[in-house]
Formats: structure tokens, C-alpha cells, sequence
């Protein structure tokens, strides 16, 4: 009964994936089978490979079919794109013996803890490693000695704002400090409203809208930590969000935001910014692509450092990257997925994938290479000296344990609800320091306190640019 369950619940989600991307996405190739990697195709051994991402799904599904047509392994890849439920889907998959031979990692630790991934270093050739060595994180990529996936690129977090909007509101530049965003976004409301043209938006269907629009202007802003996490007391506190939540609420109670943005999603965000309809909001570097492909538009804008709370950066911009794809512990074909994955992580595509703009290499023999980037737009997202890598926290995997409301949520509900912020920091520190608790008593995190850890020391290292 649990696994008929299990089966017809996995195929709801499947079905709301595919029906939720965008127009050219959803599943290519193979014989239609969207989980349960191991069946055999026309005499091909098929690979199932899920992702969310849907910003590049045209670049990669046009690098599929080519590596389907010209293997000679004999091996066809199957692509599913994924929609918001991807962790969900993930979970009942394995839950159900369905999942994916290749899958992204959007959750290392969780993935590793819960027996996801298959080792493959055993795989890696001795040039591999040679390309890979000074760019693996441990709790990131590896545990144990053991690595189980490979970095490809990382999201640089910036402020997207349209440039014809700022002018026309008066506005010279691009806000450098909180205030001056909340300001800059009523100024743009009061001369835009009459066309529908808002100051500022975030997706706050989900805590994604807090968290976009939060956690790189607090990695900025102060040299303790990300993600809630204080690096040097090895505690959360929440306090790192309270001036921005305070701004956003404020923008809120301004009329400053699209109306319908506490249910708005991130690509009606993007249609309604390519139509000219928003100043600024924050994303990443994955907006050039979106906008080239996705939501083609003619409007003149560009990318700036996200403010923070005086206009200084005192720790980093934080990078998202790290974990890319990896293979399913309990696959048949894992030599078949490697093969796929090894094509995947080669420098002919990954440089491409950098040349065309769908995101920021972290792979040094890229990167130093004479190619870059031309895509419009993109060179406002290129690291800087102050975008650095974080170290691992164990934010997610002290979800695992955590009882209420998490934190972006909670934060969202402050914006446009009102109340106590006070009492809603305590609440989460309260909660999230006794889940990590319990998630150390279990053994699911080794992560402790770095009294030195400071956080303006990250910068540098992937570019020297200031």
C-alpha cells in the first residue's frame, strides 16, 4: 500500500514538474520514463538525469541530443527539467526506488547523510583531478576523503535593476545602502505607478523571496556569517536579517512593491521585469541567460553589488557553487552515468556553458582561459574581489530537525504582516539552535565554531577586481 502510494505520488509531482517549466524544457529524449534510470532504449542504455534548473535547459538539452547522437558507449540520456518541488520529487523518488541515474545537488549534506550519492573519485582520471584538486570543498563536494561531486559554476548574487526606470525616476545610480534601495523604490513607484511600473519585487510565493533578497546583502553587510549561521560562535542568530526584513517591510507598507508579489514566483518575476514593469529586484548570474533565451527583452538594464546596511562591505558576497551534479548511490549504469557526467564537466562544454553566459565558472582551467563572456548583461556579474565561496553550515541539515516555521518563511510572514521582529529573531534562534542540537547528538553534522572566522578573508580568491 505504501509503495502504490509512494508511486502515485511521485507521479503527481512528476506531472506538475513538467507541466510548471518553461516551453522548451520538460523532459528530452529517451523512451518517456521521467524516474527509474536502467531500461533499456532501442538497445541504448538509458540514463535518467533530473535538474531544476531552467535558465539553461535550452543550451543543455541542444548538448544532450549531441551527446546522444555522437557517444560510443551506446548510451542515451534522458533530461528531465524540473520545477519548485524538485527536493520533494527527489525524496519520494529514492523513497520509491524510481530515482534518477544523474541528478543536481541542491542539498550536499542532506544528499550525502541520507545515502544519495555513489562515490567518483574511483571514476576520475588523473587529469581530472589534476583540473578539480583546488576547488573542492569538503562538506561541499567531499567527506571523508571521498568525493561525490565536482563544481561547475556559482551563482554571483547581485542587484538587477532597469536602467531607463532609475532614470526616469531621477535617480543616478544604483542604491548602495539599504535605505537608499527603500528609498529609490518608493521614488520609482510614485513615477512609475501610472503605467505599472513598481519599485521592487522578490518571489515571495515561497521564503525564497526573503531569502533572495536577504542573504547576500547580510553576507555583506557583516563578517559573521550566511544563512543564519554565526560562523565563530557556531550558533544561529537571526539578528544578521533584522534591517533588512525591517526595509522590506517597509517597502511593503510603502506600495513600493508589484502588487501579487507575496505570490509571485520567480519567472512571472522575470516576465514582468523583461516587459519593463519593475526597477530592481535580486537574482543571480543566471539572469543574463534568462533574458537572452527565456524572456527575451529590449530593456536597458544591468546588474550592481546589492546594497547593505552602510554602504560597505565588511565580510563577502556570498557565491553560491560548489556541488553541481552527482550519481545515484543505488543506479545500474553508474558507469553509463559517469560517462554522461564526465561530458558534462569537460572544459570544451563547461566553456561554452561560461562563454554563453548561463553562469559563472569555478573551474580554474576556465576561467583562465582567453574566453569570456559576451552575453548582454554579464558583465555586471562577474566576481569581483569581495565574491567569495562560504564554507559549509549546517542550516539545511538542521531543518531536517526543526520543529515550525523556518526562517524564511517566518521573516516573509514579518513583511507583510507586521508584528514583533524582536520576537520573531528570538523564536528562530530558539528553534534553530535546538535543532542543531539534535542534529549533532544524531551525527549529522561535524560543523562547530571558528572563533577566528571572519569573512572578509574569503575575498580575493576568486578574483582580484575590486
Amino acid at each position: 500500500m505504501v509503495k502504490k502510494w509512494m508511486m502515485t505520488t511521485l507521479s503527481a509531482v512528476l506531472a506538475l514538474t513538467v507541466a510548471g517549466c518553461s516551453t522548451d524544457s520538460g523532459t528530452t529524449k529517451g523512451s518517456g520514463a521521467a524516474a527509474g534510470g536502467g531500461e533499456q532504449s532501442s538497445g541504448k542504455t538509458k540514463v535518467v538525469y533530473w535538474t531544476p534548473d531552467r535558465h539553461d535547459a535550452d543550451f543543455m538539452k541542444s548538448k544532450i541530443e549531441q551527446f546522444n547522437q555522437t557517444n560510443k558507449d551506446n548510451i542515451e540520456v534522458e533530461m528531465t527539467v524540473m520545477g519548485d518541488n524538485y527536493p520533494q520529487a527527489v525524496d519520494i523518488a529514492f523513497a520509491s526506488k524510481q530515482a534518477p541515474d544523474v541528478f543536481q545537488i541542491d542539498d550536499f549534506q542532506t544528499y550525502y547523510q541520507k545515502g544519495y550519492l555513489a562515490p567518483i573519485d574511483g571514476y576520475m582520471s588523473d587529469a581530472m583531478k589534476a583540473t578539480f584538486k583546488d576547488s573542492l570543498i569538503e562538506n561541499k563536494n567531499t567527506i571523508d576523503g571521498k568525493v561525490y561531486t565536482l563544481p561547475n559554476t556559482g551563482q554571483i548574487w547581485r542587484l538587477v535593476y532597469n536602467k531607463d526606470i532609475f532614470q526616469k525616476a531621477g535617480i543616478a545610480s544604483p542604491p548602495k545602502t539599504i535605505a537608499e534601495m527603500v528609498a529609490d523604490a518608493k521614488k520609482i513607484t510614485e513615477a512609475g505607478k501610472s503605467e505599472g511600473i513598481y519599485g521592487f519585487a522578490s518571489p515571495f510565493k515561497s521564503g525564497s523571496g526573503f531569502w533572495r533578497a536577504a542573504n547576500t546583502i547580510a553576507g555583506a553587510s557583516t563578517n559573521e556569517g550566511i544563512d543564519g549561521f554565526n560562523y565563530k560562535t557556531g550558533q544561529f542568530d537571526f539578528n544578521m536579517y533584522k534591517s533588512i526584513a525591517q526595509a522590506l517591510r517597509q517597502m511593503n507598507q510603502d506600495g513600493s512593491m508589484l502588487p501579487g508579489v507575496e505570490s509571485l514566483d520567480i519567472d512571472p518575476l522575470r516576465a514582468q521585469f523583461a516587459q519593463g514593469k519593475i526597477g530592481m529586484y535580486i537574482n543571480h548570474s543566471g539572469e543574463p541567460g534568462v533574458y537572452k533565451d527565456q524572456f527575451p527583452t529590449k530593456e536597458n538594464w544591468g546588474a550592481a553589488p546589492v546594497p547593505t546596511d552602510d554602504g560597505t562591505i565588511k565580510g563577502a558576497s556570498q557565491v553560491i557553487g560548489g556541488s553541481y551534479i552527482g550519481i545515484n548511490a543505488d543506479s545500474k549504469n553508474k558507469e553509463a552515468a559517469w560517462k554522461f557526467m564526465e561530458y558534462v564537466y569537460s572544459t570544451d562544454l563547461q566553456s561554452e556553458y561560461y562563454e554563453k553566459g548561463y553562469g559563472i565558472s569555478l573551474i580554474p582551467a576556465v576561467l583562465s582561459s582567453d574566453k569570456k563572456p559576451s552575453i548582454p548583461g554579464i558583465e555586471g556579474f562577474l566576481p569581483k574581489k569581495y565574491d567569495a565561496i562560504f564554507p559549509a553550515n549546517p542550516s539545511v541539515i538542521t531543518e531536517s530537525s526543526l520543529e515550525g516555521m523556518k526562517w524564511a518563511e517566518a521573516f516573509s510572514a514579518y513583511v507583510f504582516t507586521g508584528g514583533d521582529l524582536d520576537g520573531v529573531i528570538k523564536d528562530l534562534n530558539t528553534r534553530y539552535n535546538a535543532a542543531l542540537e539534535k542534529s549533532k547528538a544524531a551525527g549529522l553534522t561535524k560543523i562547530a565554531a571558528d572563533p577566528s572566522f571572519d569573512s572578509s578573508k574569503l575575498q580575493g580568491k576568486l578574483s582580484k577586481e575590486e
